[in-house]
């Protein structure tokens, strides 16, 4: 079978194997997807030796989407603008990078949870490979603004400066910030750090929170538990990133299979298994 993978360390938690399998069912094709845990100093060499076992492709999860980009031969402009992708395509002639995230993003935010990005006040939270990877796509989206809230102000402004042109062509206005400065309420709040994942508590004010605002955190399952019930209780609308992830998977099937995947009916798939 042709073979797929995801890379990342942790990958342990990942459900890109289901979905990838059903998206494969879905469709009629026949494929092999599995994870690959990968030492922090070792992506190069998986890589590699995936690619000389017959590797097609590979999605690239946490903390190597940087260096994704670093090995590639080729990269959409998206990847190139974010400078990080979580796409791979093994082709004979190189190495093809995308990055999939803020379509897939963007996707579930509007089709999935019926939210309109248009004319929106956005809180980016963190300003590491999963906000590069989104700011670009919600740009697209026509949001009216974008302020990237980070710990360290130089990450923040240097994410700002690389999309400033994009933003400036969209009529967006991109703002940076420290995490403790931000008090002003958005429409949509999005947690991309990895404070979920560690066990962290929310690391904004709910002052950051309209009223009936989306709050969406890029993890899932118990990983996203508090952020959710941190929005809920402040009277917003929780969202985890279990849409974000089926749609992203979305867009790399297309990549690589050349169809898109019946994405809506795998998550509502996805989201009965898990409950």
């Amino acid at each position: 079978m042709d073979q797929y993978c995801v890379m990342g360390n942790p990958v342990e938690h990942s459900r890109s194997p289901w979905i990838h399998a059903r998206f494969a069912e879905l469709t009629g094709h026949s494929l092999q997807y599995s994870k690959k845990l990968v030492p922090l100093d070792g992506f190069d060499a998986a890589v590699a030796a995936f690619r000389a076992e017959g590797g097609l492709g590979c999605n690239v999860t946490v903390p190597f989407k940087f260096d994704a980009v670093r090995i590639s031969t080729s990269q959409t402009p998206r990847a190139q603008l974010a400078g990080a992708c979580n796409t791979l395509h093994l082709r004979p002639d190189g190495i093809f990078a995308d990055n999939t995230d803020g379509a897939g993003l963007v996707n579930d935010i509007q089709s999935n949870a019926g939210f309109t990005l248009a004319g929106r006040d956005v809180l980016l939270i963190g300003a590491g490979g999963a906000s590069a990877g989104v700011i670009g796509p919600m740009i697209e989206a026509k949001v009216r603004s974008i302020t990237v809230a980070n710990r360290t102000l130089a990450k923040a402004d240097d994410l700002v400066t690389r999309h400033a042109a994009l933003a400036q062509r969209h009529g967006a206005l991109l703002l940076s910030s420290e995490l403790h400065s931000v008090q002003s309420p958005f429409d949509v709040v999005v947690n991309a750090t990895a404070s979920s994942l560690s066990g962290a508590g929310v690391p904004v004010s709910p002052a950051v929170l309209k009223p009936g605002a989306l709050a969406l955190d890029m993890m899932y399952g118990p990983a996203a538990a508090g952020f959710m019930d941190w929005a809920r209780a402040h009277l917003a609308v929780p969202r985890d990133g279990l849409g974000m992830l089926v749609e992203q998977a979305a867009e790399a099937f297309l990549i690589w299979r050349g169809v898109r995947p019946p994405s809506a009916q795998v998550l509502a798939e996805l989201r009965a298994t898990l409950a």
